[in-house]
């Protein structure tokens, strides 16, 4: 998919333990459409990734030695960035788009707040998608045991299931419905053998100037995207899940989904342009009482006052400059809003999402919401 952003687009790619991420990478770096690919990899201890696993390895294969790519070594992460974009920029490097591959075992959000906040990164890439692989095999035992494969899951735009011929369509039936609990907004597929169809974890991001409404209501898994065609249609060993619709549904924790319960998502539809001072007071609230909780915030805004609407996306407090939408079509003023957070009560966050239909005082009487009612104080904010 083309885009109007000239910076080089980079696609994290994590997922559980073996679950067959670089079975995944194999494929796609010769993937014809997906031009030429830098790759950084990871080593982490005795598990670490063989060089030889990537066949035909050029210098634009980089491979970190030390730790884990997340923590440890986020500065060896931007030093490497940093040294790419240069070498690229003197014609010693060609390509095209950046896969960064992650252990297993790692937060992916560390390296978006990188490709957000280091000045010189964020100039020259900017973040196309995460991509999560989860093995239908153990699926349902990891995200048992470890939260961090919970949160790999919540944190991506597409998730990939691997070993899917291995399990009982019952069995994956379960995991994908899981699946959808922690984050319903992420496009689903099933790879086969390590493959996918090609192109489709790419240009994943709507952070862009061209996008269309089918497009934005996909990245924002707000409906299922029904209008376009199905792009797995007729291959064999391949089949895509519809987005479930984000709005809020609570439901009681059993014994097996303890780390579910700690990721929650909520959306909005606000069908009237949102008054700024209104919008700035919730994200103000928002991000200085929960911050930190925010694993992704997604959304279309419409502003009072303004003829086009503007892109958002953050992550925790930090957030990539908004992209207006210049040739937006103005009959729809529909301002859609997506937040998945962590460790935040379910009502809460819901709560906190309906500040966005509030409007403010203009007669001196108490300043209501589109629906007639009171509005919240501040000393009765959810949080």
């Amino acid at each position: 998919m083309a885009s109007d952003d000239t910076r080089i687009p980079v696609t994290l790619l994590t997922g559980f333990l073996g679950a067959g991420k670089t079975t995944l990478l194999n494929h796609l770096v010769r993937d014809p459409d997906a031009g030429r690919i830098a790759v950084i990899m990871n080593e982490f201890g005795d598990v670490g990734l063989d060089h030889d696993l990537i066949e035909e390895a050029t210098e634009e294969t980089v491979l970190l030695q030390s730790g884990c790519l997340c923590c440890a070594i986020l500065g060896d992460l931007a030093k490497t960035l940093n040294t790419l974009i240069a070498k690229r920029a003197a014609g010693r490097l060609h390509f095209d788009r950046v896969v960064i591959e992650t252990s297993g075992i790692a937060d992916p959000g560390p390296i978006v707040h990188t490709l957000a906040t280091d000045h010189q990164i964020a100039q020259a890439f900017r973040l196309d998608g995460v991509v999560t692989l989860a093995d239908a095999a153990t699926g349902m035992v990891t995200l048992d045991q470890q939260f961090e494969a919970v949160h790999q899951v919540a944190m991506a735009d597409v998730l990939i299931l691997s070993k899917t011929d291995l399990v009982e369509p019952f069995a994956l039936s379960r995991l994908e419905k899981r699946l959808e609990g922690i984050n319903g907004a992420a496009r689903r597929i099933r790879a086969d053998q390590g493959r996918v169809p090609r192109g489709t974890l790419f240009g994943l991001s709507a952070m862009r100037e061209s996008v269309t409404s089918p497009d934005l209501d996909t990245w924002l898994g707000m409906t299922p995207d029904l209008a376009k065609p199905d792009p797995l249609a007729g291959l064999s060993g391949f089949a895509e899940q519809p987005a479930a619709s984000m709005a809020f549904s609570p439901s009681l924790p059993t014994p097996h989904d303890r780390h579910d319960q700690r990721i929650t998502s909520a959306s909005i539809e606000v069908k009237d342009p949102i008054p700024a001072n209104i919008f700035d007071f919730w994200l103000d609230t928002l991000i200085a009482l929960k911050g930190s909780n925010i694993l992704r915030m997604k959304g279309i805004l419409h502003v009072e006052g303004l003829s086009y609407p503007f892109v958002i996306h953050g992550v925790q407090h930090i957030f990539d400059a908004p992209v207006p939408l210049k040739n937006w079509e103005r009959a729809d003023t529909t301002s859609r809003v997506v937040v998945i957070a962590r460790d935040m009560d379910a009502a809460d966050l819901k709560a906190s999402l309906d500040m966005l239909l509030m409007r403010p005082d203009d007669d001196g009487a108490p300043p209501t919401d589109q629906s007639g009612g009171m509005v919240v104080k501040t000393t009765e904010l959810p949080f």
